[in-house]
C-alpha cells in the first residue's frame, strides 16, 4: 500500500501502520539504519542493491522500501500474476514481463517503463547471491534505453546500514559509469562477504 491520487483515509492509515512497524523494525529491532533516500521527485527509476549474498538482504530491502513509503517495483514473468495467487505479487509491487521469441528481457522491461506513468524498478546487478566474477548488465542497458537514472543501494552488514545514492544518468562512456558504481560498492561488507567480488565488476 502507497500513495496515489487515490489514496483513500483507511488507505492513509494502513501506510503509516506500515511505515510505522517496518522504522520500528530497522530501526529499533535489527539496529539499522537508512542513510539517504528514495528520489521523491522522480516517477521513473532503476534501483540497484549490493552486495547480494544473503537470503537477509531480501527483508532488509523491504523493510528499507516499506520506511520511504516509496513504490518499489520487481519483474517477475506472466504466468506469475495469474489467479489465485496474482494479486499478491502485484500488491506487493510486482509487474509481469511478456517474452516471446521477438523480444528480449531488456526490451520487455523497457517498454514497461514507457507504458507506466511511474515506474521505480529494483534489481540486482549481480543475478544471484552466489560469487560472481562480473555484474550482468542489463540493468545499464535498460536505463540507457529507457532514459531512467540509477540509484545505488547498499546491504551493508558491516555498518549496518541500507546506503542509497542520488540518481546517476549514464554517459556515453559505460567504463567510466561501472567505475562509479564499483567506487561506491567497494567497500561495502555483504551479509557473506566472501561471496561478493569487491574487486572487479565489469
Amino acid at each position: 500500500m502507497f500513495f496515489t491520487a487515490n489514496t483513500t483515509l483507511l488507505d492513509t492509515t494502513k501506510l503509516y501502520l506500515c511505515v510505522m512497524i517496518s522504522k520500528f523494525i530497522f530501526t529499533k529491532i535489527l539496529r539499522w539504519k537508512l542513510v539517504g533516500a528514495y528520489p521523491k521527485d522522480l516517477k521513473k527509476f532503476i534501483v540497484i542493491g549490493a552486495p547480494h549474498t544473503s537470503w537477509k538482504d531480501f527483508h532488509i530491502g523491504v523493510l528499507s522500501r516499506n520506511m520511504s513509503g516509496t513504490k518499489i517495483n520487481f519483474i517477475a514473468k506472466k504466468s506469475l500474476f495469474k489467479p489465485p495467487f496474482g494479486f499478491i505479487f502485484k500488491a506487493l509491487g510486482g509487474a509481469p514481463i511478456n517474452r516471446n521469441a521477438s523480444s528480449n528481457k531488456v526490451d520487455a522491461i523497457v517498454a514497461l517503463f514507457k507504458e507506466k506513468e511511474s515506474f521505480r524498478l529494483a534489481l540486482s546487478p549481480e543475478g544471484t547471491r552466489e560469487k560472481v566474477t562480473k555484474w550482468k548488465t542489463g540493468f545499464y542497458y535498460i536505463a540507457k534505453k529507457a532514459q531512467v537514472p540509477i540509484v545505488m543501494l547498499t546491504f551493508d552488514f558491516g555498518q549496518k546500514q541500507v546506503k542509497l545514492s542520488e540518481p546517476f544518468y549514464t554517459t556515453v562512456s559505460m567504463e567510466n559509469d561501472f567505475n562509479v558504481f564499483y567506487n561506491y560498492y567497494k567497500d561495502v561488507k555483504g551479509a557473506n562477504p566472501e561471496l561478493f567480488n569487491n574487486k572487479e565488476i565489469m
